[in-house]
């Protein structure tokens, strides 16, 4: 079979993904604002709005106004704590008015109620977290203290309502609220290419100030995301090449895309330092708290008129949360939770432990998709095709047959290795922005501040030993066939540099752990 008899994408492929090499300008907007395209990888298959139909121009109001400084630079409700009082004062209940947005067609007009949700989420933790700021700004030596444990109804029906129709939680998300679908541009013509032409929507401290550190921590993740069409190109190229029977050198050139799109998206990571001063993150982290797992919130929150008013716990936004993090492809083990441990976050492919109920506020509610990949709060799309490619891959075993042959082990290792290093970077980021600087214990999405990265760092590096000693180590009375031997060696070489640094680092990390669990007293 030659090299370009093999289908691609699969037919399984394009009936599971039929969207995946459309042109993103030509969606409708009926589809999740999330729906994956190779040109677009995981970010929106289009920008999100930045502009509310003319029915929700209260909450537009409040969302515009709340920012510690507003875009004039005067400074904004949370400058003077007066969000919570604006709120209850000025916003009434528009649930019913969510159920009007639809398309001529009467599909729901997905793109709008996703711009809804966002503005929403961003109020509700501005509302849940204000007397934590205040607490904050006063009193910074004694930590948050405690949020409001009661969501009003006007913030509380409307939002879960879109997060019903979404398939979201109902609370503030990395993907669909914070940060991917929370950018614009400055000049649309020039497009995603520099990163000066991004621009936030939407801020809780400075952030629609373009240089300051809230945007720069938000627009970094928007740089590096917009290079995962690649990603997603390269994935189902390996895995359609592989379960077809394709040439070899297909499959490694569906690695070595994989490879240049990391290497462009840690090029974007490394610019976080610049972009977001680590000594100015903690003031914008108050606003991205969860409400689980948090001492703010010891109760979890009341929504008012949802749920039967029982309290409700969602975990809060974080980085972590980004489909980048785990590569299906790569069948990475997932680090195990320790007995006894109630406050570790969601692992990759589990399923939440808050999901919305199927009771709703409003008639006939779509069921809702408890989350089986990715981040608790990945948006559908992701969940569906990192769930996809990774049963893929285990099913024909992308890895078994990675190893077979040395030059495709060589690719699969330094995948790996990208991996090991887009975490250790992740590690590094949350040592010096918040570790160095507050005791707080759980990070913002309500996981084990020190413990949680270093697990799923340590869990890459030990696999990237074991195939390493597995087939590439050198071995005692190798029998050299067809010169087999030399050519495993040849590529032996080209990782040992590679595999000499991930040894160092576990054990670095190991110790480095061990030091700040002793002075927490974890």
């Amino acid at each position: 079979m030659t090299r370009t008899q093999v289908p691609f994408p699969s037919p399984a492929t394009l009936k599971r993904f039929p969207h995946i090499h459309d042109d993103p300008s030509t969606l409708s907007h009926a589809l999740d604002p999330f729906t994956i395209t190779t040109s677009t990888g995981f970010l929106p298959y289009q920008t999100a709005p930045s502009e509310l139909p003319e029915a929700f121009k209260a909450l537009a109001s409040l969302v515009e106004r709340l920012p510690v400084v507003k875009l004039d630079g005067t400074p904004g409700l949370l400058a003077t704590y007066e969000l919570g009082p604006a709120t209850e004062a000025e916003l009434t209940d528009l649930t019913d008015e969510v159920e009007k947005l639809k398309l001529p067609n009467g599909e729901w007009d997905r793109f709008t109620i996703a711009a809804v949700f966002r503005d929403y989420t961003f109020l509700a933790s501005s509302y849940l977290l204000e007397p934590c700021w205040e607490n904050w700004c006063k009193n910074p030596d004694q930590g948050y203290g405690l949020g409001r444990d009661l969501l009003p109804k006007s913030v509380a029906r409307p939002m879960y309502r879109c997060a019903q129709i979404l398939d979201l939680p109902p609370f503030m998300s990395y993907a669909a609220s914070y940060a991917l679908f929370n950018y614009t541009l400055a000049d649309h013509s020039k497009g995603l290419e520099e990163y000066s032409n991004l621009r936030l929507i939407r801020a809780f401290e400075r952030g629609l100030d373009p240089k300051s550190s809230e945007a720069g921590f938000i627009l970094t993740h928007v740089d590096m995301v917009k290079e995962t069409g690649a990603l997603i190109s390269g994935a189902l190229k390996v895995i359609d090449t592989l379960e077809q029977h394709g040439p070899r050198p297909d499959i490694n050139d569906g690695f070595r895309e994989i490879l240049k799109a990391m290497e462009k998206i840690e090029a974007s990571m490394e610019d976080m330092w610049g972009n977001s001063k680590p000594a100015e993150y903690l003031s914008f982290r108050v606003f991205i708290f969860g409400i689980t797992n948090q001492s703010m919130f010891p109760n979890g929150v009341i929504y008012d008129g949802v749920e039967d008013n029982k309290p409700l716990n969602f975990r809060g936004e974080s980085g972590a949360n980004d489909s980048i993090v785990s590569p299906p492809l790569l069948s990475l083990p997932l680090p195990s939770i320790p007995p006894n441990t109630t406050n570790q976050p969601l692992l990759p492919h589990r399923s939440p432990s808050s999901t919305i109920s199927a009771k709703s506020p409003c008639p006939q509610p779509p069921s809702p998709r408890s989350s089986t990949n990715s981040a608790p709060t990945a948006p559908t799309p992701h969940r569906e095709f990192l769930t996809y490619v990774r049963e893929k891959a285990e099913e024909i075993g992308v890895q078994e047959y990675s190893i077979q042959d040395s030059e495709t082990a060589v690719l699969f290792l330094r995948t790996l290795n990208h991996v090991r290093s887009f975490r250790w970077r992740h590690w590094l980021f949350a040592r010096e922005y918040i570790i160095r600087r507050t005791p707080h214990p759980t990070a913002t999405g309500g996981s084990p501040i020190v413990t949680w990265l270093p697990n799923q760092l340590s869990a890459v590096m030990e696999l990237m030993i074991s195939i390493y000693d597995r087939y590439l180590a050198p071995k005692e009375g190798v029998t050299i066939v067809d010169g087999q031997e030399d050519l495993i060696a040849s590529h032996r070489k080209q990782v040992e540099p590679m595999m000499e640094l991930v040894r160092d680092q576990k054990e670095k990390l190991a110790k480095e752990v061990e030091k700040w669990c002793q002075e927490r007293g974890v």
